[in-house]
């Protein structure tokens, strides 16, 4: 009898079969392994999600998803009637403000905008000279309440955001210069200055964070990925945890994401499990909508996943808050055969081949496709276990636009092996590194049912290659779907699609705001802030925004 094979896995002409899960990629960082953890038993069930729909935009107490990574905490507390009464509004009443997304930028966001408001200590005296005296010119005023674009003048650093580069020197004043100084900031809860909202996800809060296997590393150092006024490294301590060479596992990230929700007294204005299948702008009914005026508004539209199926909502708001972040959707080739079974764009993917024995050191190779961490990542784990690896990828080796540049060969050894490997290694030369083979320059032209990969070189000749499976890390974009032309009408060119390196959304350089559509705000990788560091800088400018429009609107 055949051995069972999971769907990506093949031998020879042996014919592929069974779906494997797939498995989210973090839409701000990459990884390296680190030992296996268990996943959590205590993940909240999907019943809460029914509770959460019966008052739609009033807020959540469980947040809902079948998979997260350890450690886990304890389920947020059920939704309460404060939680009703925070938001301020009823089913009728259009909400001040929707977040779509909950990952790390929906998260400070929601944090600004519950009326925790950041203001210079008194005695805080900031290295950077000009910031420092800039500070000074305003005690007592709160940073929200500030010219953020004066404060941020002349302020340089690894963002092209000046309000993100502005916000990190308040929390991490040294950080770029392998300081540890305390952030300038003090925090006040001022209930007043609250703005009622609701943030939907599709996940835990934290969002992608919680699909990635929990025992990766983060790329980022840990530091950088705390939030406003909980540092990592701290949470951690009081979790016996500690940083690995300062970087994080991604399992402690989504932890602390869904921690700081809590400790924090945010989980009322979160509802998980919510898929949003449409953002439109217009005039409602009056008969569905209690706005006092005839203004414009927002209308979200989705469902929320449950086990008895989906349960629409419909949401109308005077203001929406892009920050579904970037990894949703996997890019493709776009060549013949990439619909083949055993070909994929998860890393999870040979994850599962391998823990249920379907590849071995005596399979065809693993063909990994990419040249970014994400393939890297592959690399290292195949090498791992032994497996034998084809790596392939169309720049070649000594691009200076490579990532491996960019990254300090001391924090990330892992990284600079397999750029090493890469450098050393072609398809044409002795092998110095067992098991693995690299083909820099060469264009993948189609896969075959027989689990065959044709490429061809910068030559013109083409190449055929048995693999067992295949995994194309080539990046991904994200899915705005629900939004005109999906998402790209509000793009830096409307003619191209979407693109977060390379064509983000047009915003409003201190406020986020779209330059083409009033009330439509988007933060995070869809701005073009990539990193958890300066995403944060993005909800300051929203926050302030949305404060000043708030305080202007006539009761």
């Amino acid at each position: 009898m055949g051995k069972w094979r999971p769907r990506g896995s093949c031998r020879g002409n042996m014919q592929c079969r069974q779906e494997v899960p797939a498995t989210l990629t973090s839409s701000e960082v990459f990884f390296t392994r680190t030992q296996p953890q268990p996943l959590p038993a205590d993940a909240p069930g999907p019943a809460a999600v029914y509770r959460l729909y019966m008052t739609p935009g009033q807020g959540c107490g469980h947040p809902v998803q079948d998979e997260g990574p350890p450690p886990a905490p304890s389920p947020p507390p059920a939704m309460s009637s404060s939680g009703k009464d925070h938001l301020g509004t009823s089913s009728s009443e259009p909400l001040p403000v929707v977040i779509v997304g909950n990952g790390p930028s929906g998260i400070c966001l929601s944090y600004l905008l519950s009326g925790y408001t950041p203001y210079v200590k008194p005695d805080a005296v900031h290295p950077h000279p000009l910031l420092q005296r800039k500070l000074t010119e305003a005690p007592g005023v709160s940073i929200l309440d500030q010219d953020l674009d004066y404060l941020s003048e002349g302020l340089e650093g690894r963002s092209q955001s000046p309000v993100a580069l502005l916000f990190d020197a308040l929390l991490r004043p040294d950080t770029d210069f392998g300081g540890n100084m305390k952030s300038v900031l003090t925090w006040k809860h001022q209930e007043e200055h609250a703005i009622p909202h609701v943030v939907l996800g599709r996940n835990l809060p934290g969002g992608a964070w919680h699909s990635i296997e929990g025992s990766m590393v983060t790329l980022s150092q840990g530091q950088w990925m705390g939030l406003p006024d909980l540092e990592v490294k701290d949470w951690m301590q009081k979790k016996r945890r500690g940083l690995r060479n300062s970087r994080a596992t991604a399992g402690d990230i989504a932890h602390y994401y869904r921690d700081y929700v809590v400790k924090k007294g945010l989980g009322h204005n979160f509802v998980s499990g919510a898929v949003v299948t449409a953002v439109e702008w217009g005039t409602p009914n009056p008969n569905s909508c209690g706005a006092q005026d005839s203004s414009p508004l927002f209308q979200v539209s989705g469902f929320l996943s449950r086990d008895q199926g989906r349960q629409p909502f419909s949401l109308w708001t005077r203001n929406v808050v892009l920050a579904t972040g970037t990894f949703d959707s996997p890019a493709r080739l776009g060549i013949p055969g990439e619909a083949l079974p055993f070909i994929h764009h998860e890393l999870s993917a040979l994850e599962a081949a391998t823990r249920v024995g379907a590849l071995t050191p005596a399979s065809d190779p693993v063909l990994i496709i990419g040249a970014g961490l994400s393939a890297a990542d592959a690399v290292l784990y195949a090498r791992h276990y032994n497996i034998p690896v084809i790596h392939a990828f169309r720049r070649a080796v000594d691009d200076p636009g490579l990532v491996f540049n960019q990254l300090p060969k001391m924090l990330y050894p892992e990284y600079h092996k397999v750029h090493q490997m890469m450098r050393e290694q072609s398809i044409l030369s002795p092998s110095p590194y067992e098991g693995y083979r690299s083909l820099p320059g060469h264009r993948l032209l189609c896969f075959k049912e027989d689990c065959q990969a044709v490429f061809q070189d910068l030559k013109g000749v083409e190449k055929v290659f048995e693999v067992s499976l295949v995994l194309v890390l080539i990046g991904s974009h994200p899915d705005l779907s629900f939004l005109p032309g999906a998402g790209a009408d509000f793009a830096v060119d409307p003619d191209q699609p979407l693109s977060t390196k390379r064509n983000p959304i047009d915003v409003d350089p201190f406020t986020y705001q779209s330059t083409r559509q009033e009330g439509l705000y988007a933060m995070g990788p869809l701005a073009g802030d990539n990193f958890v560091r300066f995403v944060q800088g993005g909800a300051l400018a929203v926050a302030s925004s949305l404060l000043r429009k708030e305080t202007r609107k006539p009761p």
